[in-house]
């Protein structure tokens, strides 16, 4: 039996350490790994360590969104084996956030499969495939370009960037949020197109102050849409970084039965989904804590989207009830801002300005090193183009020299010092082949070498002028407003105590049947004076958003929705919340959005009464159209009052006082007609109208309206780009007194309003009508218009921001887009 080796004997080396120290240390370093590593974003680009390594290793492996989809998991495993050293689960969770369109405002990857719900978790990575969306490759464009610095990843072996480039302002467009070792971070998503107004009005007047910014970007646009009640929280958020807004559902009550009504859900807070709201209601139910539920059902589908109905027992009041629903169910929640990101590796609080800052900082700086990336290519190869150039001219004893040349090294020697080359030129002169060095490829290159120069040229002008970078920057943003922009989705309500709840506790025959004004809004509310306010200091009190329609009716009435459909849908003033009586009501954000009371396929232009005693309502549509009807008022809620031709829309519809006023058409290439409203026979409901005003080829109507004192009207035309997105493009404005256009027959062309500038192809709005005009911004906040000229054919005057309404401060209505 062999014996067994001596054991070898080794020396012992323990350090003592105190346990404290070692804790707090260990702490520490865990802490900021949480911090800069995991948990909070980056300001310049909005995204967490491992989002940005998600989407540069997609952009890495070519997952373009015209590229077939890929596995999940295969993504998940490039991420986790090359940059992100956590567990798969980690980057997959991260990977499906970005997929969501309920979770962000502006998705980044295009998904394929089950990628969850509001409610439900998605399915297994080797189930779901992606690629890139888009936007996502806005993020990581030009990356190559040096644009941004890149670092070791965590064992040294690949390199990833610290920030993507990020023509996309991600950290407020798509929010954030995050919780790491003693700080935390909550951003709400907004709109992209308000966000990209913002950035380009600090481009212009750095020195903007918040109030300033408001203007374009008011409040959070949640990707799941709703109302934000109550601004205040909005504002100190955007102040400070810290603040509390409450989201509310939106809802309408309706006639779920011909004998019931219900509550019809339609929006739900952001991150708050219908199981969860479905159970809370039933918790409440079966402790009976709230009564008068009968049934309670769940018809979202991936068509129309969320869509829960709950049935309201008969002698129970439904406005009642959604009070109840809003105070104790997550119908109604808080969303807290705590806007905290990374600023030069430190992490901070920011408010609204700080944020656009920082990521208008960091697009100059892409644009700055991408111009000198594109300037040194341009310069490298204007260099050897020179030199090829050289050699063509005399190619015969280029040719001679290569052939008695030894070797390549002598070669390239004797080319340096006979025609005085460098080493790159003659290396590159070497390269080419002879089929190359042709009397048409001298052509060729001595155009690339203009086009180069003019290209170089244009990058110093980059590099050597801020005012020319920022600029650019303004006009990238733009295109990404453009391409990527939709509209509002959320509905800002500045208190409560105003929206639909403000008549739930009034049963219909509580409330005296007065006389009032019913008013709709250029952002599509609707309110009704709580007395006979003289209509012109109800305008006057409307600072925010205006008034493009007005009718007078009474607290127990009904009036009618016009909209471009040709339809009217009858609706009881009742159910219209009313404005204080005090003049301490300084806007209309006490009124609630139309799609609350009615569901409309088509948004509604206007308001008519069914009024006997008036001459009934003028039309006008796209296709230039007029029509005189009276008002009528059949037994259903929706009935057609005028026949459409294909393609044909309503654009304008005016209640009419006398019957004798003046019908104005405005078309789209900026030529204004007006005539007499008792040229037009008036017809019934029926009927298709008449010929209103003849259009060129290609051309429509923007703007129909009434006038009825010439003496005090006005004429607003707004000019730009037919095919900008709207919303995007400020353009030019002018305002003209009504008096200089001429009247001519009904059914001819009109004459010029305004001339298009250079980049300007159409009329995008216009507007004409009695009193001063006043405009608002598609947020609502106001637009100052240009002061009136007498030139018919003047051009327009570049305004602040893009107007999205037009009207009096009595009410008459408004162009709008």
């Amino acid at each position: 039996m062999a014996a067994k080796p001596p054991v070898e004997e080794f020396d012992e080396h323990i350090i003592d350490t105190d346990i404290t120290d070692e804790m707090n240390a260990s702490f520490i370093e865990y802490a900021y790994s949480v911090i800069y590593s995991r948990a909070i974003p980056d300001a310049r680009d909005g995204l967490k360590p491992v989002q940005r390594r998600t989407l540069y290793t997609m952009d890495d492996m070519g997952l373009r969104h015209d590229r077939g989809h890929v596995k999940s998991a295969r993504v998940v495993g490039e991420v986790m084996g090359k940059l992100h050293p956590h567990g798969d689960s980690a980057i997959y969770d991260a990977l499906v956030r970005l997929v969501q369109p309920w979770s962000l405002r502006v998705p980044l990857i295009d998904g394929h499969g089950n990628f969850g719900s509001q409610d439900d978790g998605p399915a297994a990575m080797r189930y779901t495939e992606c690629r890139m969306d888009l936007a996502a490759e806005a993020m990581t464009g030009s990356i190559d370009e040096d644009t941004v610095d890149f670092r070791p990843n965590y064992d040294g072996r690949e390199m990833e960037p610290s920030v993507l480039p990020a023509a996309l302002p991600n950290l407020l467009v798509n929010g954030a949020t995050g919780i790491a070792v003693g700080m935390a971070t909550n951003i709400a998503p907004h709109n992209l197109v308000e966000v990209v107004q913002a950035c380009k009005h600090l481009i212009d007047h750095p020195a903007a102050d918040l109030d300033d910014l408001m203007k374009f970007i008011p409040g959070p646009d949640l990707p799941t849409g709703g109302k934000i009640v109550g601004l205040d929280g909005v504002r100190d958020a955007y102040a400070s970084g810290n603040g509390s807004f409450r989201m509310r559902a939106t809802a309408r009550i309706e006639n779920v039965t011909p004998r019931r009504k219900g509550i019809i859900v339609t929006e739900l807070p952001y991150n708050v989904g219908p199981e969860k709201v479905i159970e809370a209601i039933k918790k409440l139910v079966e402790s009976k804590k709230l009564q008068g539920i009968s049934d309670l059902k769940n018809l979202s589908d991936r068509h129309k989207g969320l869509h829960l109905v709950i049935e309201v027992k008969n002698g129970f009041v439904p406005e009642s009830l959604l009070e109840t629903l809003y105070a104790k169910t997550p119908m109604e929640t808080s969303f807290g801002i705590n806007a905290v990101a990374l600023v030069e590796g430190q992490p901070r609080t920011m408010g609204l300005k700080q944020m656009l800052e920082v990521f208008l900082d960091h697009r100059y700086e892409v644009v700055r090193r991408r111009s000198e990336f594109r300037r040194r290519k341009a310069a490298d190869r204007l260099h050897l183009v020179e030199g090829l150039l050289i050699a063509i001219l005399d190619i015969d004893e280029v040719i001679q020299l290569i052939r008695s040349s030894d070797s390549r090294g002598e070669a390239r020697g004797r080319l340096i010092e006979v025609f005085d080359l460098s080493e790159a030129q003659a290396e590159f002169i070497l390269d080419r082949t002879l089929g190359s060095l042709t009397k048409f490829s001298r052509i060729e290159l001595e155009k690339e070498a203009d086009d180069l120069r003019r290209t170089i040229d244009a990058l110093d002008e980059i590099l050597g002028n801020t005012a020319v970078l920022r600029a650019l920057v303004g006009t990238e943003l733009d295109a990404v407003a453009q391409q990527f922009g939709t509209p509002r989705r959320t509905v800002l309500l500045q208190s409560a105590g105003q929206s639909v709840t403000a008549s739930a506790k009034a049963a219909p025959l509580e409330v005296a049947d007065d006389p009032c004004w019913v008013l709709l809004s250029a952002t599509g509310l609707l309110a009704r004076t709580s007395d006979d306010t003289p209509l012109g200091e109800v305008g006057r009190r409307a600072k925010h958003d205006v008034i493009v329609s007005a009718v007078r009716s009474t607290a127990r009435g009904q009036v009618g929705l016009v909209t471009a459909g040709g339809t009217v849908r009858r609706i009881d003033v009742l159910d219209v919340p009313a404005l204080p009586p005090t003049a301490q009501a300084p806007n209309l954000q006490g009124g609630i959005p139309w799609g609350e009371l009615v569901a409309l396929e088509h948004a509604p232009l206007a308001l008519m009464t069914f009024d006997d005693d008036v001459p009934g309502l003028a039309l006008g549509t796209r296709q230039g159209i007029v029509k005189r009807v009276r008002p009528e008022q059949l037994n259903r809620d929706e009935w057609e009052i005028i026949s459409l031709a294909d393609g044909d829309a309503v654009v304008g519809a005016v209640p009419l006082a006398t019957g004798e006023e003046s019908l104005a058409f405005i078309t789209s290439d900026a030529n204004l007609l007006h005539f007499s409203a008792s040229l037009v026979r008036p017809q019934g409901r029926s009927g298709g109208g008449v010929a209103g005003v003849k259009l060129a080829p290609g051309a429509t109507v923007v703007s129909f309206g009434t006038v009825a004192d010439p003496s005090s009207a006005f004429v607003v035309s707004v000019a730009g780009s037919a095919d900008a997105l709207p919303g995007t493009q400020t353009g030019t404005a002018k305002v003209t007194p009504f008096e200089v256009y001429p009247s001519k027959g009904r059914a001819t062309g009109g004459v010029r309003v305004q001339r298009l500038l250079k980049g300007e192809d159409a009329l995008i709005l216009g507007w004409v009508g009695d009193g001063t005009p006043v405009a608002c911004a598609r947020s609502g906040s106001a637009v100052e218009l240009p002061e009136p000229t007498d030139k018919r054919d003047a051009s327009g005057v570049p305004v602040a921001q893009p107007v999205h309404a037009v009207a009096s401060p009595a009410g008459s209505l408004a162009g709008t887009r």
